[in-house]
């Protein structure tokens, strides 16, 4: 399953190239594709990134309708992918595949083990008949921005209005933005998809824990159980980006140990190129789980 800000993947060993490798999946046979978990993080941490496995999803599918143009994604993380347990496969079951759209149900698999499942649905863009877009919030900008730990080479991250999005002392509204600019900035489609999709699971539990006193993110896995357990994301056809992205985030509702959030992603000029929801799990740790190393823990 994918993890929150209170804990990003390996920060010394990653770049932002090094992700795009990861999601640059192999071909393993009629409808297979193979892909890599990449290294621990560096609090320990086995547990890979839900997000990274949709995105090697998306561009596993892309890479088998390759006329085709991936415009929404939605997974279940069922059970979490481990680091160095193995690779991960990935069954591609087509649902149909027509002129116009196809769709495929991924299986990831690791171990035999289905983890994650996700459904794609791909086009071919045709021209506008009618248009609009969400305007892009009118919230400070990345230059006066703060900047926030969430280090990784080629990848910087900036919060409107919030200094540590871990700590149960910033309380304020359900609602979070932040500001990413990467390097470099994929030209391909499918991992550009790929590297959007990717950060849309990490901020989704601090944005909900915002409204409440005395709870942040940097208890995840210690004192409470958090994790997002289904995302889903809807790319607006066409898009490039260049600068910085800007990632809304809305939490409306939390309670009986889930939490719903929806956002959206613009770019500096102002163009939504994509949107997202995230139910995510937020529940008392369970004192079964005290055998299980915390860094592992769900």
């Amino acid at each position: 399953m994918t993890s929150d800000a209170a804990h990003p993947p390996s920060q010394a060993q990653w770049t932002v190239q090094n992700l795009l490798d990861l999601f640059d999946v192999a071909p393993d046979g009629e409808n297979r594709f193979t892909a890599e978990t990449g290294p621990a993080g560096e609090d320990e941490r086995q547990v890979v990134e839900g997000t990274q496995v949709l995105a090697q999803a998306i561009v596993a599918v892309a890479k088998r309708f390759p006329e085709k143009s991936v415009r929404s994604v939605s997974a279940v993380f069922a059970r979490a992918v481990m680091v160095g347990a193995g690779p991960v496969e990935l069954e591609l079951d087509i649902v149909n595949e027509g002129r116009s759209t196809a769709t495929a149900i991924v299986a990831a698999k690791q171990n035999g083990k289905r983890c994650i499942t996700a459904t794609v649905l791909t086009d071919v863009p045709t021209a506008d008949v009618i248009r609009h877009h969400l305007p892009r919030p009118d919230v400070t900008g990345p230059q006066d921005a703060n900047v926030a730990e969430m280090p990784m080479t080629g990848r910087q991250l900036r919060l409107v209005d919030v200094h540590d999005v871990n700590s149960p002392d910033e309380v304020g509204p359900p609602e979070l933005y932040a500001w990413l600019h990467y390097d470099p900035i994929p030209t391909r489609d499918d991992l550009a998809k790929a590297l959007i999709a990717y950060f849309t699971g990490h901020l989704g539990i601090s944005t909900t824990m915002r409204a409440h006193v005395g709870i942040g993110t940097a208890q995840s896995h210690l004192t409470v159980s958090t994790a997002p357990m289904t995302v889903t994301v809807s790319f607006h056809e066409p898009f490039t980006w260049d600068g910085w992205l800007l990632y809304t985030h809305e939490s409306t509702q939390v309670g009986a140990g889930m939490s719903y959030v929806r956002g959206a992603v613009h770019t500096e000029s102002g163009e939504l190129i994509a949107s997202f929801t995230q139910d995510a799990l937020i529940r008392p740790l369970r004192t079964t789980d005290t055998s299980i190393k915390e860094q592992s823990r769900l």
